[in-house]
């Protein structure tokens, strides 16, 4: 697992390669992750939006970004947590992802909280040994 705290907004992660969906003879690997958002911070904050960078084996990146998290945009009041799982494919067999959630509190200001990088690794990826 993965996690990071940004004014006491802990967001962690926990991904998953998926073998019965993905295809190594094609290049379609694919991942699922559990995003926990834990708010220990004293005031009621939302999710408005997202922004993810996928990095693929190769150092492509892609870029996601859009409103809350999966058709949602939760409200989490002190000591309330929210999870989801949503997933990615690539077409190479690891990666890495790492974001954002732009959050805003019940005044309107409006601040960004960490998602830590996290490792997307399949059993297919070729072993090295330095």
């Amino acid at each position: 697992m993965y996690s990071a705290t940004t004014r006491s907004i802990t967001v962690t992660v926990e991904p998953q390669y998926l073998e019965d969906q993905s295809s190594p003879a094609d290049s379609h690997f694919v991942w699922a992750y559990r995003v926990r958002i834990e708010n220990r911070s004293d005031q009621t904050v939302q999710l408005r939006r997202r922004h993810w960078q996928i990095t693929d084996g190769l150092g492509r990146m892609q870029e996601v970004r859009g409103p809350g998290v999966v058709g949602e945009q939760p409200v989490l009041a002190p000591g309330q947590t929210f999870e989801y799982t949503s997933g990615t494919p690539l077409s190479t067999p690891s990666g890495i992802m790492v974001g954002t959630y732009q959050m805003e509190t019940g005044n309107g200001e409006q601040f960004d909280v960490d998602i830590p990088a996290f490792s997307l690794d399949s059993p297919h990826q070729p072993v090295r040994l330095h």
